[in-house]
């Protein structure tokens, strides 16, 4: 199958694609035909990362707000889906640690914040999204979970991982609620993948960085491409008869748990 003459003239939109993860996400699947559709909540970097995908041949436009906010996310959302009569892909990517904190010393507002950012943003990008999924084709959500969503996560990360845990739950809820609709739901548990999310512990523990490669069966840290390649399957009409899964794409770290 020709996946770029297969994928044109199909939306799809991608969260926190300014970096990381997302922006190889946006690529890819630019790469592969569809008009991408960048999100993020710094401006200049969405210009710049837009400015770069055109270079490339690449359609893509950039939306401005922040995924945690539910008005926000109605409104772009809806701006998006208006414009192209229809969404084909909507990609859950943006997310993220947070912070870290032990239980005992947890603030309530922190709680909510790591919440808010890996849960609630899931929940009102794939809801706004819907309307717009039912006019795609091979229509699918991909959402993030994470290693942390099995193991609960590492120290003071507790709350990133319950929040991760919940992200694999609702993947399987939206599958079940949206299989009427023929809209697959399925999600990507990434391991240790050298982005910037490390970049902290990179620059003030480099040994402890260097370590971890130490924890994954194939001997090294996985790159934000090989996470970029199985969105891009799962987006893919080979992957028609999917839903409800969570692939893991972390070279057999998932394996201790």
């Amino acid at each position: 199958m020709n996946i770029m003459s297969s994928q044109e003239n199909r939306i799809a939109v991608i969260t926190g694609a300014t970096s990381g993860i997302g922006f190889e996400v946006a690529k890819r699947l630019g790469k592969d035909g569809f008009t991408v559709v960048l999100n993020g909540i710094d401006d200049d970097a969405g210009a710049e990362k837009v400015a770069l995908l055109k270079s490339e041949g690449i359609t893509a436009e950039y939306f401005g707000f922040d995924v945690t906010n539910e008005e926000a996310v109605n409104q772009n959302i809806k701006q998006i889906g208006d414009k192209y009569g229809k969404i084909d892909v909507v990609v859950n990517n943006a997310g993220g640690l947070g912070g870290r904190s032990r239980f005992e010393e947890m603030t309530t507002d922190f709680y909510r914040f790591v919440m808010a950012l890996n849960l609630d943003s899931t929940f009102f990008v794939s809801r706004a999204a819907i309307p717009y999924l039912k006019k795609g084709k091979n229509a699918t959500i991909i959402n993030y979970t994470s290693n942390a969503g099995w193991n609960a996560g590492g120290p003071g990360a507790g709350i990133y991982g319950t929040s991760k845990a919940a992200v694999h739950a609702i993947t399987r809820a939206l599958a079940k609620d949206l299989a009427e609709y023929n809209i697959r739901v399925n999600a990507v548990s990434p391991g240790t993948i050298d982005t910037p999310f490390h970049a902290q512990i990179k620059s003030t523990k480099p040994e402890v960085f260097a370590s971890w490669k130490n924890n994954i069966m194939l001997g090294r840290l996985g790159q934000p491409e090989e996470v970029a390649a199985v969105v891009s399957f799962l987006a893919s009409d080979d992957a028609s008869f999917m839903t409800a899964e969570t692939v893991q794409i972390g070279g057999g770290q998932a394996l201790g748990i």
